[in-house]
């Protein structure tokens, strides 16, 4: 953050991340003013440069939707990690870092000399978080995943989807999201850490950990019992009159719950025959559960999610609507808020973008454009670290930049 503010402004951040868990984690530090100098390849750079979608559906490094939303506010700089002089230039950057936050397999900055024993032998301050798929010990610490993989040995998919199917994986890439989230709050607990001892960190981020994390009571469940936790779709917990149904426009959350408030879906469906005795408690409502859906379904389809989603708030009823990309955008709660922000980016133009995941009064979260590649290399070689104009062009012809 250029200005100066915010609640991580001073901090200085050293980003070896690529793809998606670690540039969350910095992006955030960087919404939050923190430095971020943003280590990428000279050819081609994050590799999420390469993924779409894209303006006009036309591939192109500096447009790619899924890098500018995780890379705003960062400064890039390009290094050759694999030749001698790249890997001496991120040694000066780390003796001056209070984090280095990478992703990288466990094996491969300890084969080039700059894992974490390494670079806190000359910045024994340093918080140096590494994350990965299962971690950096055990035999699983350098096997190769992707989403649907850690959906599936992190246990997520197991209850997922429908009894009588096969298990799903979510659309989003929950897990790259959630161990990104992780990486800031371990990475800031560190950072805690050292301001009360002196003593730096490395920390150790397992995306499949944290889909473990996230399957509520099913390890707990078969812990007690022996029990596997199944797979209820869209029936929660085998309630009926809870979950997803649709309507006039879409699809609405109906939550059957707590029991004292079923008489007023009665009063919302503007149907007696919900009021029957035998829906009052969750037995009967999952007893009768094919009749409770004929007597809801004609009410619903007949009116729109966000009419039904207002109506039943009114009478304190916890349902919600199924809100597309169009309706989060749109949603003028949202922008009471202020949780969005455009953003002026020099190739892909002004883009809007989600702030952060929570407010703090005194520290707005400020986003600036994600960096053309190598758009600092000057700043951070030259009025950094001292390098001379000559010196940069020397390393941009050894290909170390």
């Amino acid at each position: 953050m250029a200005d100066g503010h915010g609640l991580l402004a001073g901090l200085k951040v050293l980003d070896l991340t690529h793809y998606v868990a670690g540039p969350y984690a910095t992006r955030l530090m960087a919404a939050m003013g923190a430095d971020v100098v943003k280590v990428e390849r000279p050819d081609g750079g994050d590799p999420a440069r390469h993924i779409g979608p894209y303006p006009d559906d036309e591939p192109h490094p500096e447009k790619s939707a899924l890098f500018l939303y995780l890379n705003t506010g960062k400064k890039s700089i390009t290094l050759n990690l694999k030749s001698e002089a790249g890997r001496g230039i991120l040694q000066r950057l780390a003796r001056d870092a209070d984090i280095l936050i990478e992703n990288f397999r466990p094996s491969v900055l300890p084969a080039l000399g700059l894992d974490y024993a390494s670079l806190a032998a000359s910045n024994p301050d340093i918080v140096f978080t590494s994350i990965s798929n299962f971690g950096q010990t055990g035999p699983y610490r350098d096997y190769a995943a992707r989403e649907i993989n850690l959906y599936a040995i992190g246990g997520l998919m197991y209850i997922t989807g429908d009894a009588d199917r096969e298990p799903l994986q979510m659309a989003a890439r929950l897990a790259q999201y959630g161990a990104g989230q992780n990486a800031l709050v371990g990475t800031l607990s560190a950072l805690w850490h050292r301001e009360n001892t002196g003593e730096g960190q490395h920390v150790d981020v397992a995306i499949s950990e944290y889909l473990a994390t996230t399957l509520e009571n099913a390890l707990s469940m078969y812990s007690y019992t022996g029990a596997n936790f199944p797979r209820t779709g869209n029936r929660g917990y085998g309630r009926a009159a809870w979950g997803p149904y649709p309507c006039k426009d879409g699809y609405v959350g109906v939550i059957a719950g707590p029991d004292h408030r079923w008489p007023a879906v009665a009063e919302l469906m503007e149907n007696a025959s919900l009021a029957d005795p035998r829906f009052d408690d969750r037995a009967g409502r999952a007893a009768h559960a094919e009749e409770l859906d004929g007597l809801m379904l004609p009410w619903l389809a007949e009116h729109g999610k966000r009419e039904i989603f207002e109506q039943a708030q009114h009478l304190g009823l916890a349902f919600a609507y199924v809100a597309s990309p169009g309706d989060i955008l749109g949603w003028e709660h949202l922008r009471v808020r202020d949780f969005f922000a455009e953003v002026e980016h020099p190739a892909a133009g002004r883009l809007e973008y989600p702030t952060g995941p929570f407010k703090a009064d005194a520290a707005p979260w400020k986003l600036e454009p994600a960096p053309l590649l190598g758009q600092h290399n000057r700043e951070v070689l030259v009025e950094r670290l001292g390098y001379s104009t000559d010196d940069l062009v020397r390393l941009r012809e050894m290909d170390v930049v």
